[in-house]
């Protein structure tokens, strides 16, 4: 299901959020998350995702597919509406129990991305670093490249999951750790059942899919 307003969204028995810069890969990430290619619709159009987006994962988990922020070609007054809208969600959603922020592997953490970091440590919100597009970054160059997007995001290098989507590189990894935090999350609910791996691979969408913006670069967005 898809909404605007934190009080609108369902229960839920623990919860994961998706966040990045639109364009990161959040759309492919959960589908290869879920072994689905339609899970969640991808478009090379950035700013598709304009609403909360919330998806099943069985036994009363759910994954929540977040508006990306950097680009954003309608009034200033929309986005700020997105703003308020993402920012309720984190502050409110009582049953999240990690945020997952995806950083472009490829070029790095943006500011935009230094300042949703920051600002989720602030408000004292669990959150790791899932860096994406492992595949885009020379073999000669991972290393490197590892230590400096930590060293940008301000976390260990230890602490940043590394994926492809295209190529299925620590998706097993991530799987696992996001069952791990739902079943977690979920152990003090009195029907809790944290999802096997098999739901969570064939995870049922039943997100509405918004009609995208023309791309327009705008990193005040989140200013």
């Amino acid at each position: 299901m898809s909404g605007d307003d934190v009080w609108r969204l369902p229960e839920t028995r623990a919860e994961v959020a998706f966040l990045g810069r639109s364009n990161v890969g959040k759309s492919s990430l959960l589908n290869a998350l879920a072994n689905h290619k339609r899970l969640a619709h991808t478009s090379k159009t950035p700013g598709r995702t304009q609403l909360l987006n919330l998806f099943e994962l069985g036994n009363g988990t759910t994954a929540m597919d977040l508006p990306g922020y950097g680009f954003a070609a309608v009034p200033g007054k929309t986005r700020s509406g997105w703003k308020q809208m993402i920012e309720g969600y984190l502050l409110e959603r009582e049953q999240l129990v990690m945020v997952l922020v995806l950083v472009d592997g490829e070029i790095g953490p943006t500011k935009l991305d230094v300042q949703m970091l920051g600002w989720l440590q602030a408000s004292s919100l669990p959150h790791t670093v899932v860096a994406s597009k492992y595949d885009k970054v020379k073999s000669s160059r991972r290393g490197v490249r590892q230590r400096e997007l930590a060293e940008g995001c301000g976390v260990d290098v230890a602490d940043i999951v590394w994926v492809s989507a295209a190529k299925g590189t620590g998706i097993e990894k991530l799987r696992g750790l996001i069952l791990g935090w739902l079943a977690e999350g979920s152990a003090g609910s009195e029907l809790a059942t944290p999802p096997t791996k098999a739901e969570l691979k064939k995870a049922a969408a039943k997100a509405a899919a918004a009609p995208p913006p023309n791309p327009a670069d705008d990193e005040s967005e989140w200013n």
